[in-house]
């Protein structure tokens, strides 16, 4: 299987690393503890403690596995260094749609959060801005039907 690049600002490397320690030096400990004192209380057959802490146990650890997969091969962007040119991963964009205005950074998938601005290079809005540039218009197919949006700046 071939490598995969994880697509990330240094904002979103310093981020998934500090929650990869977060779940190593610390929910797994606790995690751990909680089983030994379920296992205590006896009879696991009928045991939720038990259950409860082995669903946390694997949850944690699904998690600290998909971190590690993509810290495996980091790919820094850069964001607001293209100098205003066309859209690219690590662009912050400002959009106009129906008369509102508003900014995204291009992102990859791994560090995307649309609620704080950051849309992933792969969604489709993402997929609609890159490569466009100022006063260009992006049409997005949405459910509803189809949404413009009008770029105002990139950064």
């Amino acid at each position: 299987m071939a490598e995969q690049n994880t697509y990330l600002t240094t904002a979103g490397l310093d981020k998934l690393k500090a929650e990869l320690k977060v779940l190593k030096e610390t929910r797994r400990p606790a995690v751990i503890d909680r089983i030994k004192e379920a296992v205590a209380y006896g009879d696991l057959s009928e045991n939720s403690e038990y259950d409860d802490a082995k669903n946390e146990q694997a949850m944690v650890e699904g998690r600290i596995a998909q971190l590690e997969r993509l810290l495996e091969n980091p790919q820094i962007v850069k964001t607001g260094t293209n100098g205003g040119g066309a859209v690219a991963l690590g662009s912050k964009v400002t959009v106009k749609q129906n008369g509102n205005s508003s900014t995204y950074t291009i992102v990859g998938p791994a560090e995307a959060d649309p609620s704080s601005g950051l849309i992933s290079n792969e969604s489709p809005l993402g997929k609609m801005l890159i490569g466009k540039t100022k006063g260009e218009d992006a049409v997005v197919e949405t459910p509803k039907g189809n949404v413009k949006y009008t770029i105002v700046s990139v950064r």
